[in-house]
Order: structure tokens, then sequence, then C-alpha cells
């Protein structure tokens, strides 16, 4: 049976797998494609420029005893990068050569290796023309651990954070995920771990980052054909902060450069801090590879603030802002407001606010009055989640029933309802619509809601389903 690259290629992965950690073989190993054998040559296709050097400066023994098991001492392994946005390039990949075997290649190969050569390096943070090569950190250093007063809605997260502070990359909360619903603290306590690394290790290069600006920088270096330039950029870091983590979803090339970019600070010891909206568990449209990094330190959830810790807060914000208020109405404030910080300090300020510009004390009845029409202006956050769960319950079915791929009349209007009240109520893409309602796609989602939209304008019955509904997610 004649060799092929691929047959050598998957006899060398398990002698190799043999000998290095599970997590290691699967990072640095499984995306490698044998690509072409040639005698004694295997040619092999590694993602990117970074890659190939971590294999030639951590494994290159490692490998050149699998290859001369298998192809002889005469054996020698050939690189080929794939590159990024060859636009108009007729070379799909550029061969990359090892120094130990520059010997055997021709002048034209070592050309086209130098050609290749990534540029200087550039900072994303810094507008062209303007040279300056120091990082700054983009901290808000009003978020600090002193104005994140601890309860047991919190207690582990703020707990974890502090051990990160004080010791980054060298605790086993690596990533460090904290996650919550809207307003109850993750930004704070993010930035107040970058604040407090700062002030502790002033020589450490601290970066906070929402992935929606991580995600813009990155598709600006794909335009400009400086992606190398990016990822070398952001593996500089010390302690990488990535705020709504979440936002990667269904960003395939966003997510694969984060990929290589946490596996390389991870396994340099750089601390990674991560938050997102919910728990990596349900986080949709993420791949496999980069939710499972996700769980390898920890993850900390934020919940909605106790009574005891509700009380803390508006204390605590009115002593910052210098102001006295009644006890009744702080009470009264704390029994109201329950669903997050982010809506207990805006009342705060709103109630503040009418008492200065009316020249008016601080009553009761104003505070009720501030309450109810905040609460009342507030719209809740609503989710895919409790949308498929409304209307699970509306019409008495699982949410299992709801997501399956029956074709039953009455399952099939739940689950078009829900996918048009997704659309209508969340900023989700279609295509990640109908990921989380039964694995559909996008095109799915579109139909739903014109069937919706239809079955409302000639059915009475299905018009009272959608305005039951309605009432029921805004309420």
């Amino acid at each position: 049976m004649a060799r092929t690259a691929k047959s050598v290629w998957e006899n060398c992965l398990s002698f190799i797998e043999d000998n290095i950690s599970p997590q290691a073989y699967k990072t640095w190993f499984e995306p490698i494609i044998a690509v072409k054998l040639a005698d004694n040559s295997l040619s092999i296709q590694v993602p990117s420029k970074f890659f190939y050097e971590w294999l030639e400066e951590h494994y290159v023994k490692l490998l050149k005893v699998a290859l001369t098991k298998e192809l002889g001492e005469k054996a020698k392994l050939i690189y080929s990068i794939k590159m990024e946005n060859t636009y108009g390039n007729k070379q799909p990949y550029t061969e990359k050569i090892p120094s130990s075997q520059r010997s055997n290649v021709s002048a034209q190969e070592v050309n086209v290796q130098l050609k290749n050569k990534s540029p200087e390096l550039k900072n994303p943070f810094v507008f062209p023309g303007i040279r300056n090569v120091k990082i700054d950190s983009q901290l808000n250093p009003n978020y600090s651990f002193d104005n994140f007063l601890e309860g047991d809605s919190n207690r582990l997260a703020r707990s974890a954070g502090m051990a990160v502070a004080n010791k980054p990359g060298g605790t086993s909360f690596n990533p460090l995920l904290v996650f919550g619903g809207v307003g109850l603290g993750k930004t704070h306590l993010a930035h107040a771990i970058g604040v407090e690394i700062k002030d502790k290790y002033p020589e450490k290069t601290v970066l906070y980052i929402s992935a929606e600006k991580f995600t813009q920088q990155f598709i600006e270096s794909v335009k400009k054909n400086t992606r190398n330039d990016f990822i070398h950029f952001y593996q500089l870091i010390d302690v990488l902060i990535v705020d709504d983590i979440q936002l990667l979803s269904g960003k395939a090339g966003t997510q694969d450069v984060f990929f290589h970019i946490f596996n390389h600070l991870h396994q340099n010891g750089k601390q990674v801090i991560l938050t997102s909206d919910k728990a990596p568990v349900d986080i949709q449209d993420i791949e496999q590879r980069l939710l499972s990094r996700f769980k390898w330190g920890l993850s900390a959830e934020l919940q909605q603030p106790d009574y005891e810790t509700r009380i803390s807060i508006i204390k605590n914000k009115l002593y910052r802002d210098g102001v006295e208020m009644p006890e009744d109405i702080i009470e009264y404030l704390a029994n109201n407001i329950k669903t997050n910080i982010r809506e207990l300090e805006g009342a705060i300020i709103s109630l503040i606010a009418h008492s200065s510009f009316n020249k008016k004390d601080i009553t009761l009845s104003l505070a009720k009055k501030i309450v109810e029409n905040y609460v009342k202006n507030t719209k809740r956050e609503v989710s895919i989640d409790y949308i498929q769960k409304v209307v699970s319950d509306y019409f008495q079915m699982d949410i299992e029933v709801l997501q399956s791929k029956t074709r039953k009349r009455h399952i099939v209007q739940a689950r078009q309802l829900a996918m048009y009240f997704s659309k209508k109520l969340t900023k989700a893409s279609l295509a990640s619509i109908g990921s989380q309602i039964g694995k559909r796609d996008h095109a799915t989602v579109l139909h739903a809601c014109k069937t919706v939209n239809n079955l409302s304008a000639t059915d009475k019955q299905f018009k009272k389903y959608v305005e039951d509904l309605n009432k029921k997610l805004n309420s």
C-alpha cells in the first residue's frame, strides 16, 4: 500500500500524542494538515506564522523523532503557512523552512520566505502617523474594588477577582470569566481587577477592551493585510481583559484569531479576564475549542443583589455623592428596585436631580413618583431563552418540544412565535436566533416572522396569541 502524506502524518501524530499533554496536542497538532509527501520530505500546513514559530521553538525535537521513525534519518519537514488575504495573489501559501534545513532549499524558496516577512509591529490603538509604543490600559480608575460592594450575590466573583489582582497569571483562575445579567457589575469588576493590578504591578501591560472593539480592530487588520501585526500586538499583553465575550458569537474569523491569542497568553503565564452575559455553556455560536478554553479557569456568576446588598449600595452611593437621605426612603428604594445595580443607581441619581432642580426635600412621595416612572420606563432586557420559556409556558409545552423537529401545527406555530418575538425584542442576528431555537438557519427565522405577520392579519385566534405573548413579554 502506497504511503501518503496523510498516512505518514497520522503515524507521527500517534507518537506525538503519547508524549505530550492532551491539551497541548489539541492546541498545537490537531489543526495541522498534511499537504504533500515527496521522497523523504513531508509538507504540513499550519494556520499562521506564529503557529510555525511556536512548533519550532517548543516541539522541534519531538517532531524530528516522530518524522525520523517514519521517513528515516534524511527526513525533512516543510512548513506551509496558509496566507491570509492574498487578494490577487495566485500563490496559495508560503513555504516556511526551518533554519536547520535551509542548506537543502533552492534560492527561489528562500526569496519567497523573505518577501513575506511581517512588517513592523503596529499598535491597533494608535492612529496612523502617531508614533507611540506605550499601550494605554483603557481602564476606568473610577471602577475600583473600594466601590464594588461585597454581598452574597457577588462574593465568589469578587474574591476570585481579588486573588487574580494579587497574583495575575499565578492562580488557577485563568481565565477568570465573570458572567451575569445586565447591570450587575461585570464591567465594574473587570476594570477593578485591572486597576488593582496596575497599582500593584506598574510594570505589567494591562489592556481592557470590549469584544466589539476587538472585532472592529480585527476587521481593520484584515482590510489592511496586517493580521499578523494585530496578533503579535495582543501577544505582548500581560493581562488581557475582554468585556462581553458573547459578542464574538457567529464571528468565525474573530474567534479564530482570539483562539490563537488566548493560547499564546495562557501558555506564557499571562492572565486573561473575560465577561459575558451568560455562562459559557449557554453561549451560542462560539466554536467548541474556544468554549473549552473559557472553562479552563473559573466561571463566577454575578447574581441580582439581595436586600442587604441593595441597602449598602444605596448608602455607599449617597456617601460618595455627599447626599443625606432618610432611612425610610433608602428602604423604599431597596424594596422596589430589585433587578440590577444600574437601575438602582439610576433611580438615586434621578431622585437627587429632581430634588436639586426643584429645590425640594427628598420625600417618600417624591421617591415613589421617581421609582414608578423609572421602573415603568426602564425596559427589561429580554433574552431568547426567556422568550422560549414564556412561549412554552403559554402553550403548556416543554422547551424541548418547542425546539424539536416535529411538524405538528400547534408546535410549529409556537416555535414561529418564539422566533418572531426574538427578532422583535432582542438584538440577536437571524442566524443566532435560529441556532438557539432548535438549530434552525436564518431563512427559517425569516419565514417564521413573515408567517406570524400574515396569520396575525387573517386569523383572530392567532392574533390573540400574539397580543397575549406581547403583554407577557413586555410586562
